[in-house]
């Protein structure tokens, strides 16, 4: 019985296996991948400023004032919320100068 797909000069690619070879397959790429993550324990990951920040405001702990939240949402219900546009783009700008570094 042939055991392998072969299409084009691709790689041979193994067929479907029964559930007894899939587990001794699946028991050994465990053990692989264990044995793999205890040699690279030298691995380390550096964040950023920004990354952090970004970390803490979408944690569960970053304050949010619900009054203020629950405020708003009734004023955009009622259609009295007012937009400032020249606030809006006083923080555009103030954005823009900061990621540009001027």
């Amino acid at each position: 019985m042939n055991n392998t797909i072969s299409s084009n000069g691709l790689p041979q690619l193994p067929l479907a296996t029964t559930n007894a070879d899939s587990n001794a397959n699946q028991t050994n790429a465990t053990t692989s991948a264990s044995n793999t993550a205890a040699t690279q324990s030298n691995d380390s990951v550096k964040l950023t400023d920004s990354a952090r920040a970004l970390q803490q405001a979408s944690s569960a702990d970053s304050p949010v004032d619900t009054a203020k939240v629950e405020a708003i949402k009734q004023s955009l219900a009622a259609g009295t919320y007012k937009v400032d546009p020249n606030a809006i783009a006083d923080k555009l700008t103030s954005m823009e100068s900061q990621i540009s570094g001027k």
